[in-house]
């Protein structure tokens, strides 16, 4: 007997401990994916060019799990060159993957290209959408989830049913000719958005389209909404007739849970809200409004979907629900500052997301980047720091490895540190990063518009 039990025991541990490292690892997850400019999708009566994947607009949902490792396989069928990345989704592993001009090239057309990256140590709410020549403004931009592995509680009771909202201004032209415009310095009306739309679809009011974006509820269920804004312009006030949200993640990071009546979202930005669905029993407007633009009653500037109670028969009534002034923009600012990272919740491992001490630190270097409106050559470019960015054509980081630091790719440590003094220049400019120090960016505008920035490879939280 003593002889069976032995060998038993090694056997039932050497099982739960490939149990565990397939757990830890994570599964590997295959997508294939085929992008191309689709005509028959009409976000509202006007033809025009949209770039879908898999004939989807908004793309397909990559739903995985933490540590999953994630291979898409991507067909470039539109007449330029692609390129996508994947906000949110830290790059620790592989940099070389994160979908940018400064570590990818491009798919060239009738090419072929498949995305490894691990969701590693991550749980959250991110999106992803084509990088490169304002293709964004045309789709090919979708969500993606990051879920808990399931020995990892979630720091709220398990909702009745997860929903993804992609918000983002469109434009009336295509995506070619507002590019198109842009470069010829026209003027803001002729390049400016014209609608918001919810997951690809109108506005409820819409006269020349009966199509707008419904979620189904069922009364006295909790619901998770998966925010983000996909939009190139506008920030959004995000809101539901009747119902309070509950802010509970944002990007990868849990937060202290805070009630809110209405939300403001900027460009790239994701949250998490719960809705309790906890009225009499009809539908209710769903609102996005934009900031900086004078919307008012049922503009078609703002996007209006619909909150659907299983059983109701009575459409949404009286008048959309009032947000912030729209202009107001301390409202965002001390909004972004209320928010406070759960300490105590745990992420992707299960001791707190907070363990470390951040709140004492000694900067090595320190960046101020001025974003302003300047003529270079004749024509005006947007600059950081009186520099333009140019696109080179090999990604800094195949110059930096394989072109003896750079070899006229990029201008290296001459970056200026401020606007002032510093003729404005189109270029590629690259500073050097201390390794393990701390950096503090500085971020200012000279623009009359919200000006938003994409950190790409690092996850930050929002501070305001």
């Amino acid at each position: 007997m003593a002889g069976n039990y032995f060998p038993r025991l090694i056997f039932i541990s050497v099982f739960i401990f490939k149990l565990l490292i397939t757990i830890v690892n994570g599964a590997d997850i295959f997508l294939e994916w085929n992008v191309a400019i689709n005509t028959t999708v009409h976000p509202f009566s006007e033809e025009q060019p949209v770039i879908t994947i898999n004939g989807m607009f908004p793309g397909p949902l990559i739903n995985a799990t933490t540590n999953d490792v994630i291979h898409v396989n991507v067909f470039n069928n539109i007449d330029e060159p692609l390129l996508f990345t994947w906000n949110g989704i830290e790059q620790r592993l592989n940099s070389w993957q994160d979908g940018v001009s400064g570590t990818n090239c491009p798919i060239q057309p009738g090419k072929n290209w498949t995305y490894e990256f691990q969701a590693k140590d991550q749980i959250g709410t991110f999106i992803y959408f084509p990088s490169i020549n304002f293709l964004k403004a045309g789709g090919g931009f979708g969500p993606i989830r990051v879920n808990n592995r399931p020995v990892i509680k979630i720091p709220f009771p398990k909702p009745e049913a997860e929903f993804d909202l992609l918000i983002g201004d469109w434009y009336l032209k295509s995506y070619e000719e507002i590019r198109s415009l842009i470069s010829n310095n026209s003027t803001a009306n002729d390049s400016s958005p014209v609608k918001i739309l919810m997951n690809g679809k109108g506005s409820y009011f819409d006269n020349d389209s009966r199509v707008f974006e419904s979620f189904t509820v069922t009364k006295g269920k909790t619901y998770w909404f998966r925010i983000s804004n996909v939009g190139t312009a506008w920030s959004v006030n995000f809101r539901i007739q009747n119902h309070r949200m509950v802010l509970v993640e944002t990007e990868g990071s849990y937060v202290n849970q805070m009630a809110l009546d209405s939300l403001d979202v900027h460009v790239g930005q994701s949250y998490s809200v719960l809705v309790t669905a906890d009225q009499e029993e009809q539908d209710y407007y769903i609102v996005a409004a934009p900031k900086q633009i004078n919307a008012t009653g049922t503009s078609t500037l703002i996007g209006v979907a619909v909150l659907r109670y299983g059983n109701s028969v009575i459409p949404p009534r009286g008048a959309l629900p009032p947000g912030p002034d729209p202009f107001d923009i301390q409202f965002s600012v001390n909004q972004a500052k209320s928010i406070r990272w759960n300490l105590t919740a745990g992420a992707a491992r299960p001791n707190p997301q907070g363990s470390f001490n951040v709140s004492n630190v000694t900067l090595s270097q320190s960046f101020i980047l001025q974003s302003s409106v300047v003529e270079i050559n004749g024509e005006f470019r947007y600059t950081i720091n009186n520099v333009s960015y140019v696109t080179p054509e090999t990604p800094l980081k195949l110059a930096d490895a394989f072109a003896n630091g750079g070899n006229g790719v990029y201008v290296l440590d001459k970056f200026p540190t401020n606007s002032s003094n510093v003729e404005a220049v189109n270029g590629v400019f690259v500073a050097s990063g201390i390794h393990h120090g701390w950096i503090e960016l500085v971020l200012k505008s000279d623009l009359d518009i919200i000006h938003t920035w994409h950190l790409d490879g690092y996850s930050f939280f929002v501070v305001g």
